[in-house]
């Protein structure tokens, strides 16, 4: 029976697996974005979220556990240090998955695998909300025909006051 076993195993042993996770995590922490394997990310993403989840609290058992995953100083004062204050307000969600396409040699599925807060160009790029979203078949051009006749009364009206003011 398999209860309990929904990791990819990534066709490899658990000590290069760990080994492999931990690599990538280090780099997509002190890279903020890497280019991988869409089962990769998968599970990078299930191994570094925890981690980063961690660092929210900065203490010395935190620092601990997460350095005996990543065995790497720079990385952990980095996640400490810089991440922890932009991810301090996020519930979850740290990383996002971006697929890319194929890959060329062997056709298998690629991605970009990144930190959330660190993209400025999807966080400033966020389109503003419009108002309705149903539609109706009737009426949908008395709205837009009404607001010119509407706003030209009230031009008129805003110049004559200034006639007799003048």
């Amino acid at each position: 029976m398999r209860h309990n076993k929904k990791f990819n195993h990534l066709s490899r042993k658990k000590a290069h697996r760990d080994a492999l996770l931990a690599n990538m995590t280090i780099s997509l922490i002190m890279h903020k974005r890497i280019f991988t394997t869409l089962a990769k990310a998968k599970a990078l993403r299930m191994y570094a979220e925890p981690l980063i989840n961690r660092a929210k609290e900065d203490t010395t058992p935190n620092r601990r556990l997460v350095f005996a995953h990543l065995q790497n100083k720079e990385a952990v004062t980095e996640l400490f240090r810089e991440i922890a204050k932009k991810i301090e307000n996020r519930p979850g969600g740290y990383t996002r998955i971006l697929k890319t396409g194929n890959r060329l040699g062997d056709n298998a599925k690629t991605c970009f695998i990144e930190l959330v807060d660190y993209n400025e160009l999807m966080l400033n790029d966020k389109p503003a909300k419009k108002g309705r979203t149903r539609r109706s078949r009737r009426g949908g051009n008395k709205p837009a025909a009404e607001a010119p006749a509407a706003e030209a009364p009230a031009v008129e009206a805003t110049e004559e006051k200034e006639l007799p003011e003048a």
